[in-house]
């Protein structure tokens, strides 16, 4: 299709065409006839025929209401007519993979004239290609995901998994030997925490909280206890199909009846010859609709014991209506005499807790890297809307109480950055045993103030944002997500008053007998 050749006028050319049936506007240099679409707007054609829009310069009142967006979309670029004698646009649309130059929108290490001890150059080219094709293959599916409740595209999984995205999502370790990471851009020996970290940073600002977890966050999950305690033969079934982004894993631990308190688990398995029977229901376990595998905690009669459960006979799962989009695959999984062969017992038969508490840590940090990126995002919405917010012929950024609550969300987002860094240095520098035996304290702690800090920095945006907070779409819409999602990361891998006492109860077994004040 030939591209539409766009005329140069004056001004006082367009102030000519500023009435019902001939109207055209200007928004930042560019020239919109929207005499058809007037009548289709959506705040009604009287909007665009105020004396102050029509054959006027109407960027102020567009950015007053609308986000930039819109303009990119092809139904309204296509009443675009022409340009402004002289002048060029001030406001353009991102590249693919840009960073943002918005104070703070993004972590020092990202920012030009920043340090940092912990990233390096390669870090910093990861990171490009990551946001590119999370932007360019993500991005739009998972906002449609999210509008539908439908699990994300086949086609965007097999993508991920084309540049291992999934399998690097695990973290380092030795399911990544002889793969190609992100076009050859990291070594699988070079990769660390720092590198998964980012994809993490980078998901979460594409996606929305349910869409977060509907990339498959229970593979994230699920699969590490079979890949640290699965024997040869599951790893080599189950591994390559997962990674390859052919099945679903599902990590069902939670149960209506125990909540967080994983001891108290009710399933069951029974010991029938060289079987497991497992009879039982879980619920709240992510991605559980369209699971093929459950990385399942039960109840033997030599104790705690996690066992690999494929879908099958006797097992049933039924979406869970919860506050944010199905698309995250939320779901009530019954397993009814289930038969599983003993080969699928993940680690020691009753040693299972371990194989659990171990798997936690990882979890829990990978929550705090989604939700520390999200929150950045929310100060980087606020910043903007209040510079462009003229109120009492001012910007918003005139009100000493605006000031305020955007200095609360910066220092709140920086002090979350700074904590995640530091413990995931930490990791990069321990073995496995060592990061269960030290970090799982921390990572609690950690979890507890992000999550904290998230939801204070929801409710302030709600107020910076005033009503169009709350509403689903438009120029809060990111907001309005975020206030009513941001409880999720309070409470899933662990409620945050747990993790909070977890940590001062680890740091209590360390305490010295021979102090005192």
């Amino acid at each position: 299709m030939a591209t539409k050749q766009l005329k140069e006028f004056t001004r006082e050319e367009v102030s000519k065409h500023g009435k019902e049936g001939d109207l055209w506007i200007v928004i930042d240099s560019k020239v919109y006839d929207v005499s058809r679409f007037a009548d289709l707007h959506p705040g009604g054609a009287n909007v665009l025929l105020a004396e102050a829009i029509a054959g006027q310069d109407a960027t102020g009142a567009f950015f007053g209401l609308h986000r930039h967006e819109i303009l990119l979309k092809p139904q309204y670029k296509r009443l675009q007519i022409g340009t402004i004698q002289g002048e060029e646009e001030t406001i353009k649309a991102p590249t693919p993979g840009q960073l943002s130059q918005v104070p703070y929108a993004e972590p020092t290490w990202l920012s030009k004239g920043y340090y940092s001890p912990y990233y390096t150059e390669n870090h910093r080219v990861f990171q490009k290609a990551v946001r590119e094709f999370f932007e360019t293959v993500v991005a739009s599916e998972a906002a449609k995901a999210d509008e539908t409740g439908k699990k994300i595209s086949q086609e965007v999984v097999d993508k991920m998994a084309e540049t291992n995205i999934i399998a690097m999502r695990l973290g380092p370790g030795k399911h990544l030997k002889g793969r190609t990471l992100m076009g050859g851009i990291v070594k699988p020996e070079e990769f660390d925490y720092f590198h998964e970290g980012i994809i993490h940073n980078e998901l979460a600002r594409v996606c929305s909280r349910s869409v977060v977890d509907g990339m498959l966050a229970g593979l994230v999950i699920g699969l590490p206890p079979v890949l640290n305690y699965g024997s040869e033969e599951i790893c080599n079934q189950v591994v390559p199909e997962t990674l390859a982004g052919k099945k679903y894993v599902a990590l069902a631990i939670t149960e209506a009846f125990a909540g967080s308190d994983v001891g108290g688990l009710q399933t069951t398995a029974v010991r029938d010859g060289d079987h497991w029977v497992v009879t039982g229901t879980k619920k709240w376990i992510t991605n559980g609709t369209f699971a093929d595998y459950f990385t399942t905690g039960c109840r033997t009669d030599t104790g705690f014991t996690v066992i690999l459960i494929p879908r099958g006979p006797g097992v049933s799962t039924k979406p869970v209506k919860t506050a944010y989009s199905s698309a995250a695959g939320t779901a009530y999984v019954t397993f009814d005499k289930v038969r599983v062969p003993v080969v699928n017992t993940l680690g020691p038969i009753g040693k299972g807790m371990s194989v659990i508490l171990s798997n936690f840590n990882h979890e829990r940090w990978m929550v705090c890297a989604t939700s520390i990126s999200a929150q950045r995002q929310i100060v980087e919405e606020c910043l903007k809307w209040a510079t462009q917010r003229i109120v009492f012929g001012k910007p918003l950024t005139s009100q000493a109480v605006i000031r305020a609550k955007l200095a609360s969300m910066i220092s709140r987002v920086e002090g979350c950055q700074n904590w995640f860094e530091s413990v995931t240095y930490q990791m990069n520098s321990m073995s496995y045993k060592q990061m269960s035996d030290k970090l799982a304290g921390p990572i609690g702690l950690l979890k507890q103030f992000v999550s904290r800090t998230a939801r204070e920095t929801a409710e302030d945006a709600v107020q910076v944002f005033g009503g169009r907070g709350l509403t689903v779409t438009g120029m809060g819409k990111l907001i309005e997500s975020y206030h009513r999602s941001s409880g999720f990361d309070a409470i899933l891998a662990g409620a945050e008053d747990v993790l909070g006492d977890l940590g001062v109860r680890q740091a209590l077994k360390k305490m010295p007998r021979d102090v005192r004040l």
